[in-house]
């Protein structure tokens, strides 16, 4: 198992901070915050803001717990800083962080891989909303955002374009919509002696696997290990290894899947990596490794100590 090579004993969790996903970090860095607690860390919560270099510096923390999610603190900004500061941190570098932020590059990432996507296009917004830019059904969403802000789903047959908020940014992502089951693996490492990935997650909703599925209690139900056929778990397995170590990601990552059953293995779409996934109380990565019989503080603890720099 990787390690950094020094023992931690205060950790900084690092939380909230200004992205459009800020209250989804500020669970995970608390729930994150009393794990660590409980294994026996100095902890210290700190909401990420413009004076983030100065505070860390003045902390001096052994190791920082990376808990943000979304824009500046997933995308390599903070990782940048982390790097500069020189003190070790948790989940993917800088690279990897940016990469997988980046839709439009993740898949061509994944292309290169072999990895199975679908086709989508960069488009200006008030076009996308003037015409159908590709054949209804599709998807529309920020090139740079993730946990379903700003997902619209345009359905089959739709007469007109989508209606985008104005805090949607001027160029979106238009994807050809995939139908079928949501499934998700989880990677913990992927180096000699770690976990590797986890299992697989089937996500039943009742509609559209939006913000409030991901994240309001009740909103999905998720079945571990997903009851789907042998090929298809195994490679689910196998794509979500491959898309981690393609995009140079460390730590954990979480890597979401559509699987149309009726086309059997050729069914089976990687949509994205995910490389801070949520850890929250409905979240589907600790589901996962509790499935495999590690519990949510042995994961914490497992990537405070897998934490370094130069990631």
């Amino acid at each position: 198992m990787a390690s950094s090579g020094r023992t931690a004993s205060r950790v900084v969790v690092l939380m909230g901070g200004p992205s459009a996903e800020r209250e989804v970090s500020l669970s995970t860095g608390t729930e994150c915050a009393k794990a660590l607690r409980g294994e026996g860390y100095d902890v210290v919560e700190v909401d990420a803001g413009p004076d983030l270099a100065m505070r860390l510096a003045d902390l001096t923390p052994d190791v920082v717990f990376n808990a943000l999610h979304g824009r500046w603190g997933e995308d390599g900004c903070v990782q940048g800083i982390l790097e500069w500061l020189r003190i070790p941190y948790t989940h993917s570098g800088v690279l990897a962080s940016a990469l997988a932020m980046d839709k439009t590059r993740s898949k061509e990432v994944y292309r290169a891989a072999g990895l199975p996507v679908v086709d989508s296009v960069i488009r200006c917004k008030d076009e996308v909303m003037a015409r159908h830019v590709m054949a209804p059904p599709y998807v529309v969403k920020p090139n740079n955002e993730g946990s379903s802000v700003g997902v619209y789903l345009v359905a089959e047959g739709a007469n007109d374009p989508p209606k985008l908020s104005d805090d949607m940014p001027e160029h979106v992502m238009v994807e050809a919509f995939a139908k079928g089951r949501e499934l998700t693996t989880s990677v913990v490492g992927a180096g000699t002696g770690d976990p590797g990935a986890l299992t697989v997650t089937d996500i039943l909703t009742d509609g559209w696997y939006d913000y409030d599925a991901k994240y309001r209690p009740g909103g999905s139900r998720h079945v571990v290990p997903a009851e789907v056929p042998s090929e298809v778990f195994e490679a689910c397995l196998d794509y979500a290894t491959r898309a981690h170590v393609a995009l140079g990601c460390r730590g954990v990552s979480r890597t979401d899947f559509r699987w149309d059953e009726g086309k059997g293995l050729d069914g089976l779409i990687l949509l994205e990596t995910n490389t801070q996934p949520g850890m929250t109380p409905t979240s589907l990565t600790p589901e996962q490794a509790q499935a495999k019989g590690m519990s949510f503080g042995a994961l914490c603890r497992w990537m405070v100590e897998d934490a370094s720099c130069d990631r």
